[in-house]
């Protein structure tokens, strides 16, 4: 018999074994609630930081924005993320609309989004050894959109938020909404983004004339953009294109007689050659600075997803006419010699023309207007704007000595040459170092950076006395800007590229402003324009005459060994910078004519065109100092002689010069009565060679 205690001791365990095992099924559904707390907590985690995927149909009507030149027809760019041409459903071939749904997603009409039970039909295709995906056309609209920074990652939480999203639009859009979305989003390969654009791009037709045969091959490249490539990969795409059709048969979407006689035929492609694969069609180095000026302006989704109509400012006749100048220059130089230029209307500020470079698929850094040279004697335009502003008289002698030192700053000509006393508007001409070197000491050089700037010089310019001998480096478009402001009698206009902008809706959301601001008087500017003169027709850029006798002015200017070669002329209708040189800033052994360049440019711009005259006043300049520093009132020659320019800031030991050609003899022209005293003839210096060779054309 089995005492009580015996009865206790057994019994005892056993209580305590059901209570383990209440204790473990409350842990394991502790766990479970626990587990299903962080499943969710965590899941909710990955959905807290969802982009904007509310206005999805923004992905569908993209659209590339198109760059047109001043006449609004000649199209010359077109930027875009993707080649992508927006259509409507009724503008895409059935054969695309069912043949993509019976391919990518065959339930596309039955479920919200997301396929379970395409998802579990694929897992079992896995298994048993094959290959089949189930994500649904939806899914890959947001795969491919709104994830698109995520695509290319394979985890549970891009597939949680692609699941996600695709059920939220799936409340929100129609299925035919989803399906054109899809369709005009999808990569086709070769850099065609939509039906539309790979229609064009593969078969030269739009979308809606696309046979079944030609959908079929089409719809099948999606899967593989690269591997079902028609281009480069005909035979995959063959066989893809063929299982297309299968899966139309299967589905109910074509007969089989159709399906039969679409497998037997040849892969056949009708390809429009793309010209550009950045989007720049023509002039590149203008319509990349277009470009740039877009996006300083407007966001990057705007620029190129926005449809933005862009009628830009150039003349096509005179940009043609500019590169056609341009070659016929570089014909004859050296390898390795560029030139840049800039055309601009001083009378809106509109760039007509612009060359940044000889190749742009070479070299995309824009020499117009990205690169800083150094301006030479061009520069000393502003110190005479400077010293005529002062009341300074034209007629005023210097003295252009061979060397000067002023307060330890050495100037001295090109070669030595001493040209004696020469008048204000001689020494321009011939563009005396010695002589602008005693001026600029007179009206001092912070006067002529205020006059630079005045005139529409964006550069931060140091106040040193070397500044009027181009010391400072400016782009080629700062010069031609503010040249145009002496052009037009004093109204400063921005250079730029863009007269207009329309939206996508065609509505006018930019134009460019064309009433400058006056900045100097128009006595000035007629007063400098007269001096400015005398450089054509006697002094260093006698190559800037134009044929059909249009008066021009202008300015030559060469930094040290001819590392740099310019010219800014103007006239009426045109103010023109021209620079030649090379990219990497090298010595040059040949003296290329930037003058001859502007005259044979303009000569062809203003053939058969009414002779213009520059603004002129009523009133004249009033001048009172006729004699400053050294200067003497007698003596003044002009022979054709080389001048030179090293620009320098130094001002203890460094000796600076200028490098021109010097090309007949120049008195300048005086713009006002002031009575000139007569001059004394000094020696006339012997011209020294030109190393480099090169009289100016014309």
């Amino acid at each position: 018999m089995t005492s009580r205690a015996h009865q206790s001791r057994h019994g005892i365990p056993k209580r305590r074994t059901a209570s383990k095992g209440l204790i473990a099924l409350c842990v394991v559904l502790v766990l479970l609630v626990a587990g299903a707390f962080s499943a969710f907590a965590l899941v909710s985690s990955w959905l807290e930081d969802l982009p904007n995927y509310e206005d999805a149909s923004a992905y569908n009507t993209a659209e590339k924005t198109k760059v047109y030149a001043n006449d609004g027809t000649t199209l010359l760019a077109e930027f875009y993320l993707e080649n992508r041409d927006p259509v409507e459903i009724s503008e895409i071939s059935d054969y695309v609309l069912e043949g993509t749904v019976a391919t990518e997603d065959e339930r596309f009409y039955e479920h919200n989004g997301v396929d379970l039970a395409g998802i579990g039909r694929a897992i079992f295709v896995n298994i048993a050894g094959g290959h089949e995906g189930a994500s649904t056309i939806t899914q890959q609209f947001v795969r491919n959109t709104v994830l698109a920074e995520e695509a290319t990652e394979s985890t549970l939480k891009r597939k949680v938020r692609e699941a996600y999203i695709s059920t939220k639009l799936e409340e929100q859009y129609s299925k035919d909404e989803i399906l054109l979305m899809y369709l005009n989003t999808i990569n086709y390969g070769q850099g065609a983004y939509g039906i539309e654009a790979a229609s064009q791009l593969y078969f030269s037709k739009h979308a809606s004339d696309l046979t079944l045969t030609e959908a079929a091959t089409l719809i099948g490249i999606p899967q593989s953009p690269t591997y079902n490539n028609p281009v480069d990969n005909p035979d995959a795409c063959k066989q893809r294109r063929n299982l297309v059709l299968d899966r139309m048969l299967s589905n109910g979407y074509i007969t089989q007689a159709e399906h039969d006689a679409s497998q037997a035929e040849p892969l056949e492609l009708n390809l429009t050659e793309s010209e550009s694969n950045d989007g720049l069609y023509k002039y590149k180095y203008f319509t990349s600075y277009v470009r740039d000026t877009l996006i300083d302006e407007y966001s990057v989704e705007e620029v190129f997803q926005g449809g933005l109509k862009v009628i830009t400012t150039l003349d096509v006749d005179t940009q043609e006419k500019a590169e056609e100048a341009v070659n016929t220059q570089l014909e004859s130089s050296p390898d390795g010699m560029e030139v840049a230029l800039v055309a601009v209307d001083p009378n809106t500020g509109f760039i007509r023309a612009l060359i940044g470079g000889k190749d742009y698929d070479t070299d995309e850094y824009n020499l117009a207007t990205q690169a800083r040279r150094q301006p030479g004697s061009s520069f000393k335009t502003f110190t005479l704007l400077a010293a005529l502003n002062k009341g300074i008289s034209p007629t005023t002698n210097l003295d252009c000595q061979a060397h000067v030192d002023i307060n330890g700053w050495k100037v001295e000509n090109y070669g030595g040459s001493d040209y004696g006393t020469r008048t204000i508007s001689s020494a321009f001409a011939i563009s005396s170092n010695t002589g602008f070197a005693q001026l600029v000491t007179e009206i001092g050089p912070q006067s002529v950076v205020d006059m630079a700037h005045k005139c529409g010089i964006e550069t931060d310019i140091e106040a040193v006395p070397s500044v009027t001998l181009g010391a400072e480096e400016v782009t080629v478009r700062e010069m031609a800007q503010a040249y145009a402001t002496i052009a037009n009698g004093g109204t400063k206009h921005e250079a730029v590229a863009i007269q207009a902008i329309y939206n996508s809706d065609g509505k006018l959301i930019h134009e460019a402003e064309t009433k400058g601001e006056k900045v100097l008087s128009t006595e000035l500017t007629q007063a400098a324009t007269e001096v400015m003169k005398g450089v054509v027709t006697n002094g260093t850029g006698m190559g800037a005459v134009i044929s059909n006798g249009q008066p021009s002015a202008g300015k030559t200017g060469t930094s040290e060994n001819w590392r740099d070669k310019w010219f800014c002329g103007i006239t009426p209708q045109l103010s023109v910078a021209v620079w030649s040189g090379h990219r990497v800033e090298t010595p040059m052994t040949y003296y290329g004519e930037c003058d001859g360049i502007f005259g044979r440019f303009m000569s062809s711009v203003l053939a058969g065109q009414e002779i213009k005259q520059f603004p002129t006043s009523s009133k004249q300049l009033e001048y009172t100092i006729f004699d400053i520093g050294n200067g003497s009132n007698s003596g003044e020659t002009s022979t054709p002689e080389h001048e030179g320019e090293e620009a320098t800031t130094e001002t203890t030991t460094t000796t600076t010069t200028t490098t021109e050609e010097n090309k007949d003899d120049s008195g300048g022209t005086t713009p006002t009565p002031t009575p000139t005293p007569t001059p004394t003839p000094d020696p006339t210096p012997t011209p020294t060679p030109d190393p480099g060779g090169g009289d100016s054309t014309s």
